[in-house]
């Protein structure tokens, strides 16, 4: 494990109930990024989604991708740009090619793979894929900014 939620808490602006990574276990800097989510029928998304066939919606999915994303921008970033991260924020610009393979459902841990695709600036490209038990479930790329709050 690199980072617990409680450091990742200390990367990310997002919070209960919208933080949606627990844990990244693999990061290699300005490459690649690997976490996973663990999905818990007490999430409440699921009082909507379906309250008789709980399946957790691919928009949290790309979301959880996202959030990966950010922290492998900003774990990347030089150190004098680390010193600097909260006054910093990560926002999408486009999610491109998303599919879903198949539905998550509660006690599954989605697994979170990303590697960068191309990286100017502050501009990160990420090729995005989810897993639930080696089995890809949605993937996207997905173009985010690092911006000023």
């Amino acid at each position: 494990m690199l980072y617990d939620v409680v450091e990742i808490q200390k990367i990310l602006p997002h919070r209960y109930p919208f933080l949606l990574l627990d844990r990244v276990t693999k990061l290699e800097k300005g490459v690649s990024i690997e976490g996973y989510k663990n999905v818990s029928i007490s999430e409440p998304v699921f009082q909507g989604h379906f309250p008789d066939h709980p399946i957790y919606p691919g928009v949290m999915i790309i979301e959880g991708m996202a959030q990966a994303g950010g922290v492998l921008a900003f774990k990347s970033s030089s150190q004098e740009d680390q010193e600097d991260m909260s006054n910093k924020v990560v926002y999408f610009m486009s999610i491109d090619k998303a599919k879903f393979r198949s539905p998550v459902t509660p006690g599954d841990q989605l697994i979170y793979r990303l590697t960068v695709m191309k990286q100017r600036g502050a501009i990160w490209q990420l090729d995005a894929k989810a897993y639930v038990d080696d089995k890809l479930v949605a993937e996207a790329e997905l173009k985010a900014m690092i911006v000023d709050k």
